[in-house]
């Protein structure tokens, strides 16, 4: 469950909050540069990364200084965030399906989070494959991929970093996942 480029750059799009401002405004039709920025009370220039941004990851278009949301490009990237967290188990060893079938609801989501350390290990493997290995990330962005599992982000994100699966800065101000034995 790797996800791609694309797809990170959805998570992280959707992820802030003046992002999915700039995406209300354009959900009410088509609007400039300054016309959102007057709209959201920011400067041009930040309404101007917002919207650099969100036409990178191809959820809004541009033409002659006019920007548009592309619903069905958004609801398409959304769509695909869904299929993919879907649980995948069946390439897994017996012993790894049991755990994730017993604490997976069908849609990816963790019922609890385990307490015996050997379960809690083959949860937070499956998990930690939602994060790219060449990818740094916010504490911001990582809360918005674990909460596609557990509500309880700041425990979860803890494991990850105690069971060597995911590094952090002293000040947790970025993560990265580790490649087994990098640490």
């Amino acid at each position: 469950m790797n996800p791609e480029p694309e797809v990170l750059d959805f998570v992280k799009a959707m992820a802030s909050a003046e992002r999915l401002r700039v995406i209300g405004v354009l959900a009410r039709g088509p609007a400039t540069q300054a016309e959102i920025a007057e709209q959201l009370h920011v400067p041009v220039r930040d309404a101007f990364q917002h919207l650099s941004f969100l036409a990178h990851v191809g959820v809004i278009r541009e033409a002659d200084g006019v920007y548009e949301l592309d619903e069905k490009a958004v609801e398409s990237m959304a769509r695909g965030q869904l299929k993919d967290s879907r649980p995948q188990y069946d390439e897994k060893p017996e012993n790894v399906r049991k755990v994730l079938k017993a604490y997976l609801n069908a849609d990816g989501t963790l019922r609890e989070i385990p307490l015996e350390t050997k379960r809690l290990l083959v949860i937070l493997n499956f998990i930690v494959d939602a994060f790219a290995f060449d990818a740094i990330y916010t504490e911001k962005e990582v809360n918005t991929i674990l909460r596609r599992f557990h509500m309880d982000t700041a425990a979860l994100r803890r494991y990850l970093v105690d069971h060597d699966l995911m590094a952090r800065e002293g000040d947790g101000s970025r993560y990265w996942r580790l490649k087994m034995g990098s640490r």
